[in-house]
Parts: structure tokens; C-alpha cells; sequence
């Protein structure tokens, strides 16, 4: 698959999902951050992380148990620029699947327009991973993505987010946080993000994803949450979106369990209208207007 990086771990499988969530997904449902991994496909050294092999298959396999209709394919950092088993899984679903790609800050628009043509809606920038797009790449991607209408997804550290409530809305161009921002769960400290969170929301193109709560915490239930998006959801509903994050990458310990994940989420929404705009209606707004 590559040649070894010492450095780089293996991640714990992902666990098989043996029970379905408490309440179903709403009909229609997108899976806005999943990733995909082949065994055949080279690795970058250095990287964060080994992953373990799952497949567009797997994921289409996962999805349909599930219930969930669409997805968003997001390259990991562990392939770097190399796109092409994101492309391929694009090629393979050209009506379920859109994807968010790494791309060089200077490659051409007949290459991005290309890859829009395959279903390619953004350029994720991630400052946390080896082999990620740093921060200082932003305004030269933007410029270049813009007149394609693609959003720039970013996987940040917490302490980053005011300064980016103050920088991205100048770019001109939509814009999707990860993971809450990674904002910390325990203790009450995701309080003081919560603001900043929302300057950025606030923005037209402004949008966060309620995803991976086991990374903001390690205690089971993911206290907090529910407090998040009730925080979240009352200020900026139409900007919030749902992903599984799965197979769940990077993760030594305590892999979790994809139908609890689902639960926690459902009971923290709650409300029926406002789970179909976090798990329908603002990722097609976003992803599939075209």
C-alpha cells in the first residue's frame, strides 16, 4: 500500500454496526464527512496515521443499512493531493456522491473545472493532519475555486476560530467547519467558542458540521452536546449539517459505535423539522444544486 512510516499508527478497525439507531434517519438523509481507503492506493510518509482499508463499497454498504441517501466524500490527508480514489467513487455514484478534494494552490482552472464536472464541490484545508492544506493556502485556493461556486472545508484547531470569524467571510466564498471546530467538550469550555462559532455562521456562506463528538471528548454520552446544538440550532439552523466521520480515522482506543453516534445527535436535535435541515435540506442547499 506504501512504504512504512514508523510514525504514522495503524487506527483501530471500525466496529460492525450490529443494531440500528433508536429512531430512524429521516428519509433522504446526507452523510456529509465520510472518507474512503483502498488497499492498493499509495500513502504519504509523512503522515498522521495508517489507515485501515474501507472501501466505497463498505460505505455504500453502511449508508443503505442505514438509510442514509447521499454523501459527501472528503479526502483524507493521508492521500495528499492525490485524488483519485475520491475521483473514482464520484465516477462510480455520479448521483449520490459529491466530493471535497485536495488540491495544490496552484492548479489550473481547466483542472478544477474538470473535477467539478465529476462532482467536486470543495478544497478542504486541514492544519491538524501531515499532508493537510495549511491556513496560508485560503485566499489563493478561494480565488481560484470562486468562480466554480465550491466552499472550502475547514478541519482546524479551537483556538483558530476567532481569528478565521474575522478572516474567511473577506473570501468571498462558502465555507464549512469541521467537527464544531473541534471545540473542547469538557467542563463547560466549549461555552467561550460558542460565540465565534456563530460570527462565522452568521455569514451567507457560513456553515459548521455536528460531527465527531467522540473528538472533542472521551467520555461516553458526549456531555455537552446536546448544549451545542441547542446553542447552535437556535441562532443558525439552516447552517448546520450532519456527517458520520465514518470509518472513523485516527482513533487508538475506544472506537465508537455507530448507531449510539446517531442516537446522540438525534436526541440532542430533537425537533423533527430542524433534523431535516441538519440531515437533509442544508446539504443540498450546499452540495447538490447542481
Amino acid at each position: 500500500m506504501s512504504r512504512p512510516d514508523s510514525e504514522a499508527p495503524l487506527c483501530l478497525p471500525r466496529l460492525p454496526l450490529t443494531r440500528l439507531p433508536n429512531t430512524p434517519l429521516p428519509e433522504g438523509t446526507i452523510d456529509t464527512h465520510f472518507h474512503v481507503f483502498r488497499s492498493d492506493a499509495p500513502l504519504n510518509t509523512p503522515r498522521s496515521y495508517t489507515p485501515q482499508i474501507a472501501t466505497t463499497a463498505d460505505w455504500i454498504a453502511f449508508a443503505d443499512r442505514l438509510g442514509i441517501g447521499r454523501g459527501i466524500l472528503v479526502q483524507p490527508s493521508v492521500y495528499g493531493f492525490d485524488n483519485r480514489v475520491l475521483v473514482e467513487a464520484l465516477a462510480a455514484f455520479p448521483k449520490r456522491l459529491r466530493g471535497i478534494v485536495v488540491i495544490d494552490p496552484e492548479t489550473s482552472a481547466e483542472e478544477i473545472g474538470r473535477l467539478d464536472g465529476l462532482g467536486v464541490r470543495g478544497v478542504r484545508i486541514n492544519t491538524r493532519n501531515k499532508g493537510g492544506l495549511p491556513l496560508a493556502a485560503a485566499e489563493k485556493i478561494a480565488a481560484a475555486i470562486r468562480e466554480f461556486g465550491w466552499s472550502l472545508q475547514l478541519q482546524i484547531s479551537s483556538d483558530q476560530i476567532d481569528d478565521l470569524a474575522a478572516r474567511l467571510p473577506s473570501l468571498g466564498i462558502r465555507f464549512v467547519i469541521d467537527h464544531i471546530g473541534f471545540i473542547p467538550l469538557d467542563a463547560g469550555a466549549w461555552r467561550q467558542h460558542i460565540p465565534p462559532l456563530q460570527r462565522l455562521a452568521d455569514h451567507s456562506g457560513g456553515y459548521i458540521k455536528l460531527t465527531a463528538p467522540y473528538r472533542l471528548t472521551r467520555k461516553r454520552g458526549h456531555g455537552g452536546l446536546a448544549d451545542i446544538v441547542g446553542a447552535l440550532a437556535a441562532s443558525h439552523p439552516d447552517k448546520l449539517l450532519w456527517g458520520s466521520d465514518w470509518p472513523h480515522t485516527e482513533l487508538w482506543s475506544d472506537m465508537p459505535d455507530d448507531a449510539d453516534l446517531i442516537d446522540d445527535i438525534q436526541d440532542a436535535i430533537g425537533n423533527p423539522s430542524l433534523a431535516r435541515k441538519i440531515f437533509i435540506e442544508n446539504a443540498e442547499t450546499l452540495f447538490f444544486g447542481r
